[in-house]
Formats: structure tokens, C-alpha cells, sequence
């Protein structure tokens, strides 16, 4: 017999009127099944039901039914609010009813909004504002329960963190002893827009929780170790760890120190060099040699050896360019120059320019400017060297050159020189010379050149003096040397979050009638507030408020540079509400562009995020767009990101060709031909685009740049705007933030070489020497080679052409000879011309048949088989290994040389198969660009003979020549000049050589 469906809750709702109190228990709990189908009518009668909650006849129980069916309703009606109040208020039965079936979604939805109500009554409370209501508290408890009862500790963790609970993240690792739970809320807590002092509380909980690390056990938190050291900045913390790792953990005090400074500011570093304790007889070497790696410069030569040693640059694509473009035309000469600077940066192979002189010489102007910079770009890190490589373009003593046109290359100079000690410049003799100069200099080009390479060199150093030297130079209010000046103003105060600085510039800047001086100053105040998230937010509406659109501008880079890098919600959505509203285009640009520096860790998001507006019909929108891809996917070979990019290189408007140009050159920088299928589409397009000499000039100079960054660095480094271990870049995102500059300012694309990491695995042992030894990649060397070399054009040789023999012809000649031959007559054999060749209808033509390119490729048919490739390579110490290859680097248990922390922070993946698979583990990677870089070796066989690796770039002077160098710049002549190539065999010294950038007329 079939059950009758019920039509009507009519029949139970009659019992609530019933007086007798054991009925009306039976209909709330009959109803509670009820209320899914007939809530509307159920919902008629909720005054009655909450009546009978409140009311005192009823026993517990039934109480308890009747909140749990109001809450119901409520819930049904959409008052997710007063259901989480009257389910508060169910007590037991809303636990007993949340694990029968169907009550899923209602259940889920409570929880959600009690989790809400929680966090929101727990802010208050420690903010001393009320207390949380016992009940709320109950259920959270119980939510913690069934989480870590289900082995659901993430999602434990992250309702704990939001709470503000850390006594939940305490006892879940005390019961679980995994490290990598402590490391995901480090990574919660950083990677999401907390409040700074709620980040550093949290962060400060959870250091003393880690294990010790010991170089035995490869400890993969090390990572994590040191991105809270970096955070949180305190020298006195990272002082103390550092010292209890001397002397039993030396090797892994050293690993710390040089991780440091990759992710660590100038000011922090030197706080911490100068704190360090003296040590006794037996510790004090080793902090003397910490105190060596702290000072950043150690870290920088051995990179920049690692360049040098791997130069990989491809001079027929600088040839073919050279060729191509007009060098008369500045915006041509200004596109080499850059490129020339980024494929060769860090190497100091300047080779291109002596073979070039004649083309050198044609610069002019701000050209000339742009050419001298690039030298420092070449020489990134030879800060040993800076005086004596660039003594020739440097202003003599006393005071500039008096005539007009070399204060361009000595402005350039000036410039350059900020660029070789970028990151180590700070308190140094380069910084007082660059502030004499500055003070000194009449020229505003030469002022120019000197103030923006005293930021860059000084950059983060907060220096009292440089920072007023530059402000005298702004209030001199000349629009070149006061755009510099205000640049320089912010990166010296970077993320000082100052507020008289703050205030100065943006009194001047509204006060100021050059825009020049007004654009410096934006952004000066965008670099002040760097990292400072909610401290920031009260400029960022100031500026946003303005009438200027150019402080406009500035408050979208202030908002994006002060939430750098956590993807902030609020963050976000103002600036696509800017992106799609403002009445400038600049503004509207630059507010899609900073979405890049919100997501940068979070690469995949970005697509998905600017695919309409890179659709918008203003092509401001859609160029931001462009450079928004190249930033947050630079590296990851992001296919998503290459498809939105690649329609848009043949978009009407020529700087939006120009955008995907460069986007593209980011995002296939260090990508393989087996990794990445639009790499070889990729470069053949710009060589087309470069030679092409009906295209736009812009889009050529897209092309040249693009060129330039996916062969940068001698095809040795990467883009990446995050720290190995997965701390924000700072030199990196301010790198980033200044090349977007170039569109009214070309000398500033010169620092996208900040961004530029090196990706190499250096080891080094105990004495800081790096020793030879082996590693393996388990990959197939292919899927990480470097690209093939361009090919020539081969010569083409005028061969005869083949002439056709028509097969009715052969038939006609073949009757004639037949008729001969019966008739008795002898026919002279007509012999067949040279070349011709018989057409025959029957056989098949092999030689002109159309052969799909996929079977040429598979080798259906070919006689000899292709070796087949190995699935793993030995690699030795110094090799280039992208972010992509570290999760496939293993050092063999038998190798005498094994690093002290893991060498990559992912598991090892399964095999690759494809380049789809290729490119989704090169997006994983990016997560974070973990792993890599300077690791130091344990030597496992003391005893026996160590053979090391010699250095090829040897100081010529020591670096306490520095400043007598400074003050008479050394002729070409006197030593080793600008970074010869040493590799070649002993030869006589080469005739003393400068630019000759005066002989132009």
C-alpha cells in the first residue's frame, strides 16, 4: 500500500492551539520535519511559535523545538540573522538535528553565519567592546571539535586565525607535531589582508612553536623561519635565533643569513650586523663571517659571477634589431639600448657596444642618457668595480663638463651608478658622492641622473641627509631635476609610512605647476606607504579625492603598493570600480595594471580577472590589461594569460600592441621550447614585428623591449616579484612599479632589472669558497634547455629547376618510336635534357606530396630511429635551474656535498608527459619561487682535498679605492675596463676606450 503525500501542514498546525502542553510538543516536533515543504504556510503562524519558546509551560525540549523551528522559517524566509539567533537558542536540538539528512544546506548556513557573529563579537571583545555570548561560543567549540575530530585541521586553523582563537592553533599542533599547519597559518596570516599589528601578533606566536632546524634534517620551515624574520623586520628577534644557532648549527646560521638577504631590507640588515654579539674565541669567526653575509655584497657577487659564467645571450637577435630599426630615430636608438641593457644585464658583457660604436655615437639627448644608464644595468652587482667601469662618463672634479651635451652622459652616468650599487648602496661611499654631486651639479639632466640613481642605490636605506639633499633639489622646482628628486624622495622613505615626508610631497605636489615634478611626487608617496596596508588608507582617500588626476594616479599606486601582494578583497574591488569609472585614461591604466601587484601570488586569478577589460573599448583599459598579465604571470609561461595576450598583438591601437609585446616577454621569460608551445611563435612575431618597417613605431619598440626581457639576463634569470622564500620582493615590486613609468619616461625602464632573479643553485661550504661537485634534475633536459641558438640566413644558391615531361607527351614519343621501328627506320634516341624529369599517372609522387607536419615530427618513417631522450641530467654547481626545474633537483645520498636546507619547498612531481603538464607544474611553482639560490653545503668527507671553482670576476682594486676613484674618475687605460672578456686567451691590454658620445653634432 502506497503512503499518501501530505498536502497540508494545516493538521499539526491546529495542535499549537491545543492547551494541552504534551500535544503542542509533539506538533513542533512533527513540524520541524515539516518546514522544508511548507514553510509559507508554517510561516503564517511564526508569532505563535515564538511565543511558544519564550513561554514557561513547555519543558526544555519543547523549547528547544520551537527555537529550532523558528530559526527554520526564518531561514526559509531569507532572515539568516534572527534564524542564527533562534538556533542559538535551540541549544541541543539544533546539534541533534544538524545529523539528519536533509537539513544540509540550513545547517551550513547557520554555521556560516555563527562563524561570522563569532569573529565579529571576538574583535570586539579585544578591542574591549562587549563580550561573546556564551551560547555563539558553544557552537564554535563544537565546530572546533568536529573539525580536528575529522582530521579538518586547515579549516580549523583558518576559523581560529579569524577569531582571533590562537590557543586552537597551539593544541591542534600539539596533537599533530606538522609543521606545515604552522606554516599554512603563517602563510594565511601574510597572503590575507589582516590588520599589521594582528599579522605580527600572530606571527610572533607562532616562531617559538617551530621545531629547531638542524641541517640533518633538511627541515623544509626553514623557509618559513625566515619569512617571519623578514616580516616582522625586528633585529633583536632574528639576533637571538641567529645566536642560538651558534656555534653547534653554524653551516645552517650561514643559509640563514644569505636568505635573509634576499627577502630583508638595507636598514634591517645593517641593525642586525651591527647588534650582532662579538662572540668568544671559538664563535667569533663564524660572526664575523655572518656579518660579512649580512652586509648583502657577498650574495651579490656570487650572483653576479653566476651570470657571467652562464651568459647565454644570442648577439644575431641584437644584430638582426640593430639592423632593422632607424638608430637615427630616438625612440629606435632608446628600444636597443634598453634591450642590449636587459639581455646582458648582471653579466658585464658590454661586447654589443664595442662592436657599435658607430651607432653609439649617434645618440643624442635623453638617447645618450638612456645609453649611459645601460651600463649600469650591464654591470648590475660590480659595485667593486662602479667607479673605475663608468670613471670615463662620470662628471670630473670640481663640477660638470662645461659643455651642454655631455652633461647627458654624465647624468646617465650618475644613474648608472645607482644601478650597479642598487641594494647595497645604502650608507656607502657611492651615496655620499651621488649626494655631492647632486648638491653641486648645475645641470638639472646631471641633478637628474643623480638623484634617481641615489634612490635606487639607497632605496629603503631611510637616510635623514639624502632624503633633505633631494628635497632642496625639488623646491629648486625645475621639472627634470624635481621629477627625479621626488622619485628618489620615495624609494629613501620606502615603506617608512613617514608622515611629515608624506605631508612635504603632497604640499609641494599641490602646490607645483609642473606636471613632471607632480607625477615624481605620486608616486614618491605610493613608495612611502609600501606595505603598510590599513595605514595607508587615509592617504589613498585623500588622493583619490583630488581634482589633479595625476595625485589620482598616485593614490591607485599608493593603494596597491601599501597592499602589495595579499590579494586584498577591499583592495581589489576599488581599484576595478577606478578601472571602469574614473574620467581619465592614465588613472583608468593604471588601475588595471595595479591589480598585478595585488595578485602576484596568485598568478592563475589574474586572467580569469582582467578578461573583460581586456576587451573595454578604451584602449587605456586595455593596455593596462596587457602590462597587468606581463607582472602578476612574469615567469610562470602562464598558457591562460598568453592567450589573452596573444589577439591583443594585433590590436588597432598601437600602444596596446605595444603592452602584449612586452606582457608576453615576461611571462616566456626562461620558458622552453618543449615547455611552452608560444615560445617560438612568440619570437618569430617580434622579429617580424621589429623588421616590419610599415609598422607602428610603437609596437616596434614593444617588440625590441620584449626582445630584451624574455632573453634577460644572459637567459639566467627570471621575473619574479616574490623572494625565495615567499616573502614580498620589495626591489622587485619597485622595479616593477618605475619600468611602468616608461610610458612618459623612458630612462625608467631601465629598472625593470630590478625585478630580474637570478635562478641558479650556488653552493658554497663552510669557508664561503664554492667547491665543484654534481646534482641531479630528474627532468628531461629538454623541458628546461636553454632555446636553440637563431640560425643565419643560409645564402640561397640558384639551382635548375626541374622540367616536367607530361606523360601524353611520353606516350606520343613512345608511338613515334614503335612506328620506327616497325617501318625498319632508325630513330635517333632523344635522350632526355638535363633536368627533365617524367610526370607518370600511375605512381604516386613522393617527392611532392603534401606531409602532415605531425607525422615529420613523430618519425613515422624514418630509417634510423632517434635516440631517445634521457629522463634525468647531472648538472654541476653554478648551472642555471629555473623555478619550474627545483622541484625536480635531488642531491645523491652518495655526493660529498649536501645542502644543509631542502633545496626546493614542493615534493618531488610525477614525470611530465606533456607541455600542458609542463606548464601546469610551472604554475604550481609559482605558488612560491621557493628553493634555489645560494645554499651551503655540509662536506660529509672532511678529510680529503677539496678542488673549488674559480672565481672569473676578480676585483681589480680593493673596494676602499672607492673614494679617491669617486673623486678623480681613472683613465680606461690604467686596469681592467668594463668587464673584458677574461675567458679569452692572454693578449696584449686593449687601446684605452670611452663612448663617443661628444662627437655627434
Amino acid at each position: 500500500m502506497v503512503a499518501l503525500s501530505q498536502s497540508s501542514a494545516g493538521g499539526v498546525l491546529a495542535l499549537l492551539f491545543d492547551p494541552e502542553p504534551v500535544l503542542k510538543q509533539y506538533a513542533l516536533k512533527s513540524l520541524n520535519a515539516l518546514v522544508p515543504q511548507f514553510w509559507a504556510e508554517i510561516s503564517e503562524h511564526i508569532a505563535l511559535i515564538e511565543s511558544l519558546y519564550e513561554s514557561e509551560e513547555l519543558p526544555q525540549e519543547a523549547h528547544d523545538q520551537a527555537a529550532l523551528l523558528a530559526s527554520k522559517v526564518y531561514y526559509y524566509l531569507g532572515e539568516y540573522d534572527e534564524a542564527l539567533s533562534f538556533a542559538l537558542g535551540a541549544g541541543s536540538a539544533f546539534e541533534a538535528d544538524s545529523r539528519s539528512p536533509g537539513n544540509e544546506e540550513y545547517v551550513e548556513t547557520v554555521v556560516s553565519k555563527a562563524i561570522d557573529r563569532y569573529i565579529q563579537s571576538r574583535t570586539a571583545e579585544q578591542a574591549g567592546d562587549g563580550k561573546v555570548d556564551p551560547r555563539l561560543q558553544g557552537i564554535i567549540e563544537g565546530i572546533f571539535r568536529r573539525c580536528i575530530e575529522d582530521g579538518e585541521y586547515r579549516q580549523a586553523i583558518g576559523i581560529a586565525l579569524e577569531s582571533r582563537r590562537l590557543d586552537v592553533i597551539k593544541h591542534i599542533y600539539e596533537q599533530t607535531h606538522d609543521t606545515a599547519l604552522l606554516s599554512y597559518a603563517m602563510e594565511a596570516v601574510l597572503d590575507t589582508a589582516f590588520p599589521l599589528a594582528y599579522r605580527d601578533q600572530v606571527l610572533k606566536f607562532l616562531f617559538p612553536l617551530f621545531p629547531a632546524p638542524t641541517g640533518d634534517a633538511k627541515s623544509p620551515h626553514v623557509y618559513s623561519l625566515t619569512r617571519i624574520l623578514v616580516t616582522l623586520n625586528s633585529p633583536e628577534m632574528t639576533i637571538n635565533f641567529l645566536s642560538s644557532l651558534v656555534p653547534g648549527q653554524k653551516l645552517l646560521a650561514y643559509q640563514f643569513a644569505f636568505d635573509l638577504v634576499e627577502g630583508g631590507g638595507q636598514d634591517f640588515l645593517e641593525a642586525i650586523r651591527k647588534d650582532l654579539p662579538e662572540g668568544n674565541e671559538e664563535s667569533k669567526p663564524i660572526y664575523d663571517q655572518l656579518r660579512k653575509i649580512l652586509r648583502g655584497q657577498e650574495s651579490i657577487k656570487l650572483y653576479l659571477e653566476f651570470l657571467k659564467r652562464n651568459n647565454k645571450v644570442d648577439m644575431l637577435i641584437l644584430k638582426n634589431t640593430k639592423d632593422a630599426l632607424e638608430p637615427r630615430s630616438s625612440i629606435y636608438h632608446t628600444a636597443l639600448t634598453l634591450q642590449n641593457a636587459f639581455m646582458h644585464a648582471g653579466t658585464t658583457s658590454d661586447i654589443f657596444l664595442r662592436e657599435n660604436l658607430e651607432w653609439l655615437a649617434l645618440a643624442n639627448n635623453w638617447s645618450k642618457f638612456s645609453a649611459a644608464a645601460a651600463i649600469g644595468v650591464i654591470h648590475k652587482g660590480h659595485f667593486q668595480e662602479s667607479m673605475n667601469i663608468l670613471g670615463p662618463y662620470l662628471p670630473a672634479q670640481g663640477a660638470e663638463s662645461s659643455t651642454g651635451s655631455s652633461a647627458y652622459s654624465e647624468g646617465g652616468a650618475l644613474y648608472a651608478l645607482g644601478l650597479v650599487n642598487a641594494g647595497c648602496g645604502s650608507g656607502q661611499e657611492v651615496e655620499n658622492y651621488l649626494r655631492n654631486l647632486l648638491k653641486n651639479a648645475a645641470s638639472e639632466v646631471v641633478q637628474h641622473g643623480a638623484a634617481l640613481g641615489l634612490g635606487v642605490a639607497g632605496m629603503g636605506g631611510k637616510s635623514a641627509e639624502a632624503y633633505d639633499d633631494l628635497k632642496q633639489t625639488l623646491f629648486t622646482d625645475s621639472a627634470v631635476a624635481g621629477e627625479a628628486a621626488g622619485y628618489a624622495m620615495g624609494l629613501i622613505m620606502l615603506g617608512t609610512a613617514d608622515a611629515t615626508s608624506a605631508e612635504e610631497m603632497l604640499t609641494y605636489a599641490r602646490e607645483t605647476q609642473h606636471e613632471k615634478i607632480i607625477r615624481g611626487l605620486a608616486i614618491g608617496l605610493a613608495l612611502i606607504f609600501y606595505g603598510r596596508q590599513e595605514e595607508a588608507d587615509e592617504m589613498v582617500k585623500l588622493l583619490m579625492a583630488e581634482k589633479d588626476p595625476i595625485l589620482r594616479y598616485g593614490g591607485v599606486y599608493t593603494l596597491a603598493l601599501a597592499y602589495a601582494g595579499t590579494s586584498n578583497n577591499a583592495a581589489v574591488r576599488q581599484l576595478l570600480h577606478v578601472a571602469v569609472s574614473d574620467t581619465s585614461d592614465d588613472v583608468r591604466r593604471a588601475a588595471v595594471t595595479s591589480l598585478a601587484f595585488l595578485l602576484f601570488k596568485n598568478p592563475a586569478q589574474v586572467p580569469r580577472m582582467v578578461q573583460l577589460l581586456s576587451e573595454s573599448y578604451n584602449p587605456h583599459v586595455r593596455c593596462g590589461a596587457t602590462l597587468a598579465l606581463g607582472i602578476a604571470c612574469a615567469g610562470t609561461g602562464l598558457q591562460d594569460a598568453v592567450d589573452i595576450l596573444e589577439p591583443m598583438t594585433r590590436d588597432s591601437v598601437d600602444f596596446v600592441r605595444q603592452g602584449a609585446l612586452i606582457a608576453l616577454g615576461m611571462i616566456l621569460v626562461e620558458q622552453s621550447e618543449a615547455s611552452s608551445p608560444s615560445l617560438a611563435p612568440t619570437r618569430a612575431l617580434y622579429a617580424k614585428i621589429v623588421s616590419d618597417k610599415h609598422d607602428d613605431p610603437m609596437a616596434r619598440f614593444g617588440a625590441a623591449l620584449g626582445q630584451g626581457l624574455i632573453d634577460a639576463g644572459g637567459r639566467n634569470v627570471t621575473i619574479s616579484l616574490q623572494s625565495r622564500a615567499g616573502s614580498r620582493n620589495t626591489s622587485a615590486i619597485v622595479g616593477m612599479v618605475l619600468f611602468c613609468q616608461f610610458w612618459y619616461w623612458y630612462p625608467l625602464a631601465h629598472c625593470a632589472c630590478l625585478a630580474f632573479e637570478p635562478t641558479g643553485i650556488i653552493g658554497l661550504d663552510e669557508n664561503l669558497k664554492a667547491p665543484k661537485f654534481e646534482f641531479i634534475s630528474n627532468a628531461k633536459p629538454s623541458l628546461f634547455a636553454y632555446p636553440s641558438p637563431t640560425k643565419p640566413p643560409k645564402k640561397e644558391t640558384v639551382t635548375k629547376v626541374a622540367t616536367a615531361v607530361l606523360s601524353t607527351t611520353a606516350k606520343a614519343k613512345a608511338r613515334e618510336k614503335r612506328k620506327a621501328a616497325a617501318e625498319g627506320e632508325t630513330v635517333p634516341s632523344d635522350e632526355k635534357k638535363d633536368g627533365d624529369v617524367e610526370m607518370k599517372s600511375g605512381e604516386p609522387s613522393t617527392r611532392n606530396e603534401d606531409v602532415s607536419p605531425i607525422s615529420l615530427a613523430e618519425g613515422t618513417s624514418t630509417p634510423k630511429s632517434r635516440k631517445s631522450e634521457p629522463s634525468s641530467e647531472k648538472l654541476s654547481n653554478f648551472s642555471r635551474v629555473t623555478p619550474a626545474q627545483l622541484a625536480y633537483i635531488t642531491f645523491p645520498p652518495e655526493s660529498r656535498y649536501q645542502p644543509v636546507r631542502v633545496v626546493s619547498t614542493r615534493p618531488p612531481p610525477g614525470p611530465i608527459k606533456t607541455a600542458k603538464s609542463a606548464s601546469a607544474a610551472v604554475l604550481a611553482a609559482e605558488r612560491y619561487a621557493g628553493g634555489g639560490g645560494i645554499l651551503i653545503m655540509a662536506d660529509t668527507r672532511r678529510g680529503e682535498e677539496t678542488e673549488y671553482i674559480e672565481f672569473e670576476t676578480q676585483p681589480v682594486a680593493p673596494a676602499a679605492g672607492a673614494p679617491p676613484a669617486a673623486q678623480n674618475p681613472p683613465a680606461p687605460a690604467a686596469g681592467r675596463h668594463i668587464a673584458l672578456d677574461e675567458n679569452a686567451p692572454e693578449a696584449d691590454p686593449p687601446e684605452s676606450f670611452e663612448y663617443p658620445f661628444d662627437n655627434d653634432t
